[in-house]
């Protein structure tokens, strides 16, 4: 069996932002993020992701649980792993997620700075991948062992992916919310010339659901 690079999840605003702006330490979604997550974090699915009873059942609940479903590795932006920038001052900074992150599997940390591994509990691995997107799911997909590759974001991380044309299926939760400013996750993409189509939509409580998929490459001629 193949992996698939898949994004899974990723809110995206009516006018096109993937991440509110001003993101901080103190505000690592950026601000208005929270009601931008506002869909995933009412679910069963993220309750039991932090290990707390109660949320949510429904469609939202059903595409977060999907979303996590036969992933064998994941792959992330240095900005969504933490605030920090340029070399490493210390190894004290280990995510936004505490001791036991939701990852569960080795995860890939986009940079251009080595670190050692990080071994967390529950199962997460934080790799510090500094040879590129290429060379990083090469490595992502030989862990995974035959399951999916999980590419997490931010929006920076996931447009160099879909520029390359290295992403199979995107899901995109998309929600009635105005931000005005933030990062656009589509400007300057031409989706239909990289091989994308809109393969279904569904309509959950809080958020549209898209998937988009890539073409196979002779249909993209």
């Amino acid at each position: 069996m193949t992996s698939r690079l898949l994004v899974r999840c990723l809110t995206v605003s009516m006018d096109g932002f993937g991440a509110g702006p001003d993101q901080s330490l103190d505000n690592p979604l950026g601000v208005r993020g929270p009601e931008m997550m506002e869909w995933l974090l009412k679910t069963r699915s993220f309750h039991h992701m932090l290990g707390k009873d109660g949320g949510e059942t429904g469609i939202d609940n059903e595409m977060a649980e999907e979303g996590f479903r036969n992933v064998g590795a994941n792959i992330m932006g240095r900005n969504m792993f933490g605030p920090i920038r340029g070399p490493w001052p210390d190894e004290e900074w280990k995510g936004w997620w505490g001791e036991d992150p939701p990852y569960h599997t080795p995860t890939y940390v986009l940079t251009h700075y080595v670190r050692a591994p990080v071994h967390m509990k529950g199962g997460t691995t934080f790799i510090f991948a500094t040879e590129g997107i290429q060379a990083t799911l090469e490595q992502a997909k030989a862990a995974a062992k035959g399951r999916d590759v999980r590419l997490g974001g931010g929006v920076s991380t996931v447009r160099q992916y879909l520029e390359a044309r290295l992403i199979d299926e995107l899901h995109l939760a998309v929600r009635p919310v105005l931000l005005g400013k933030g990062e656009k996750l589509f400007d300057g993409i031409d989706l239909l010339a990289l091989g994308y189509e809109v393969a279904k939509s569904v309509q959950g409580e809080r958020a549209m659901h898209v998937f988009l998929r890539k073409r196979p490459a002779t249909a993209t001629k």
